[in-house]
């Protein structure tokens, strides 16, 4: 692993379609960064997906946001805080083929763990113009996980706006 000063100069965020020769290179596992209700082995367990190595991370340049769902969007001096996990690249195919997140799309990213290590890792993002709506229940489900996974304060408060947009 590479400290965060240490990235190839070449690596940059970029968008991947599914059949990406990323995919194949990689082989049998591959390094994914969740944000959302993802981020909970147990709801990976019950998908079919058996993640080891979990780790907290952010992404620099980003933010989260909740509409009827979740996704990271780009946003200058922002950070999205996440896990990422080691997963089976063929479990994780078949879980966003599923109707209810096919629409997301992976992206290369550079994830920065709490030891510093930056981690080449695919993102799934919800394309910007495809996050409508709300989902306060969503919003609050990620609030508690979040406080468990023990993310800043600071980070826990904007989903707590999210989760209770009346009380802003």
């Amino acid at each position: 692993m590479s400290k965060a000063h240490d990235l190839p100069k070449d690596f940059s965020a970029k968008k991947l379609n599914r059949k990406d020769t990323f995919f194949e290179i990689t082989g049998k596992i591959m390094e994914v960064f969740f944000y959302g209700l993802f981020m909970d082995v147990a709801i990976l367990s019950k998908n079919g997906i058996k993640p080891s190595n979990p780790r907290k991370g952010y992404l620099s340049d980003y933010t989260l946001k909740i509409g009827n769902r979740a996704s990271l969007i780009p946003c200058k001096d922002e950070i999205a805080y996440g896990v990422v996990m080691t997963v089976d690249d063929e479990a994780i195919h078949q879980l966003y083929a599923e109707a209810s997140v096919a629409d997301y799309i992976p992206e290369e990213v550079s994830v920065i763990t709490e030891a510093n290590d930056a981690i080449p890792a695919i993102c799934y993002n919800l394309p910007a113009e495809s996050l409508t709506g709300t989902n306060e229940l969503y919003a609050q489900s990620l609030y508690d996980l979040a406080k468990q996974v023990g993310f800043p304060a600071a980070y826990l408060a904007k989903i707590a706006i999210m989760a209770n947009p009346d009380k802003k």
